[in-house]
């Protein structure tokens, strides 16, 4: 996402009567995935190892000489 694109909110919403959330990946309305509280609950316990994974393996443009 660019910096100066707007990011697109998160949904809250219902599943079998359990609430849950729907984020948007890349900033695109097309694409997102739902999850609900205790797989929330999981991803904030974890979240320092999220962000240490994704700095590790996040693919990186390639630099031009």
């Amino acid at each position: 996402m660019s910096e100066n694109a707007e990011k697109i909110p998160a949904k809250i919403g219902e599943f079998k009567g359990n609430a849950v959330i729907t984020l948007p990946i890349g900033n695109s309305e097309r694409y997102s995935f739902t999850f609900g509280v205790s797989k929330a609950k999981a991803i904030l316990e974890y979240l320092d190892d999220i962000k240490k994974f994704v700095e590790e393996h996040e693919k990186k443009p390639e630099a031009t000489e």
